[in-house]
């Protein structure tokens, strides 16, 4: 295949990101509108209001993630007083992240948001259209996940 014969826009990876990036900005907006946040803080808020305690790391590795992005997001929630970080007992270079009682009482509201916006996007796509979606995803997920 050479390039006149590619077609970008077919191109599953090409598709995907486009979709999760509209998909992501329309959710962003909601969340910044009400509580300022950008998307790394609230991917970061997201994930430690959904797994509980966790290290940066994790945190990257749970969202997908640099760990430049997940550094100045956990500075940004620890400004806010959302977060607190304790170190490690045995290892002073490892940090455990949690929310604060702020921080889970904002997770909470902001789930809320995304239970709308998520009705939202049923209504948009179908419950047809919706399950097909997330059945396609679950198994690129499945397949892509597994190690070559």
């Amino acid at each position: 295949m050479d390039a006149i014969d590619f077609d970008l826009e077919q191109f599953l990876p090409f598709r995907l990101n486009r979709a999760a990036e509209f998909i992501a900005l329309r959710f962003a907006g909601a969340y910044k509108a009400k509580y300022g946040l950008t998307r790394p803080e609230w991917r970061t808020l997201a994930a430690l209001g959904s797994s509980g305690r966790m290290t940066a790391t994790e945190v990257g590795a749970h969202s997908t993630m640099h760990k430049t992005k997940v550094s100045r997001a956990v500075f940004a929630l620890e400004e806010r007083r959302w977060l607190k970080r304790t170190q490690h007992e045995d290892d002073r270079r490892v940090e455990h992240l949690e929310l604060t009682a702020a921080g889970a009482k904002a997770y909470r509201e902001l789930t809320r948001l995304a239970r709308d916006y998520s009705a939202e996007l049923e209504t948009l796509l179908g419950k047809d259209g919706l399950k097909a979606l997330s059945s396609g995803l679950a198994a690129v997920e499945g397949v892509m996940a597994k190690p070559r």
